[in-house]
């Protein structure tokens, strides 16, 4: 089993320089940056490290994930943040349950004593009912359906007719249509830190954005009934 830990970055020099030291390379087989045109000198940084990045091609979060998906040799990918929402020393724990033969394991932020500490009262309350919503609709138990932080088969990609050109959000698909084709799930407690660096707008995109981000996610999960 080959793994390929997928790293998206657009100016995240700070985080980068918290982060990737604490990732050992004997982990994965393979890691591979996405970099969306960084002016901060994250590129430089990350090359100078001796880690294989690659432009991004598309555009937004999601289209990053699909660069990545294309360009990866893993069978198993982990899809990891760099701004210290995603904690390193997990990336072991989900290797180990992708070896015990399931086809997606989650970090779950609210599984046992986990919890979000980028979390306010709204984007806690979104995630618990837009995860609430999820399993009763398509009859799940996740506590997260919506976190980033996950490693799956490359496999199921195809098998759950994702793509980029109909999902402008990628999580939330993956989850429902893991749970319709009924695919072997787990997941593990993993805290999400404070975010470190980066973009403003794109860390706190302020209420107006988080309301339009819910929308989305709403039409997310009431188009995936009807698919």
């Amino acid at each position: 089993m080959k793994v390929t830990l997928l790293i998206p970055t657009l100016n995240e020099i700070e985080g980068v320089k918290t982060i990737m030291p604490r990732i050992r390379k004997e982990w994965v087989d393979e890691i591979l940056i996405i970099d969306g045109n960084s002016t901060d000198g994250t590129r430089e940084y990350l090359r100078e490290q001796g880690f294989n990045v690659i432009t991004q091609r598309s555009s937004g979060t999601v289209g990053a994930w699909w660069d990545g998906f294309e360009a990866a040799t893993g069978d198993v990918l982990i899809l990891f943040s760099p701004d210290n929402n995603s904690i390193p020393e997990l990336i072991p724990l989900l290797i180990e349950k992708m070896k015990e033969g399931y086809d997606m394991a989650v970090a779950s932020r609210y599984k046992d004593n986990a919890r979000s500490y980028d979390d306010n009262l709204l984007t806690a309350f979104g995630n618990f009912m837009f995860t609430k919503m999820i399993n009763l609709f398509f009859n799940g138990e996740y506590t997260d359906a919506l976190v980033m932080y996950r490693a799956f088969r490359k496999e199921i990609l195809a098998k759950l007719k994702l793509n980029k050109a109909r999902d402008r959000l990628f999580e939330i698909p993956l989850s429902i249509r893991c749970l319709k084709q009924k695919l072997k799930v787990i997941e593990i407690p993993g805290d999400e830190p404070v975010r470190i660096g980066g973009r403003v707008s794109r860390a706190h995109p302020g209420l107006l954005g988080r309301l339009r981000g819910g929308m989305l996610m709403l039409y997310c999960i009431v188009k995936e009934i009807f698919v």
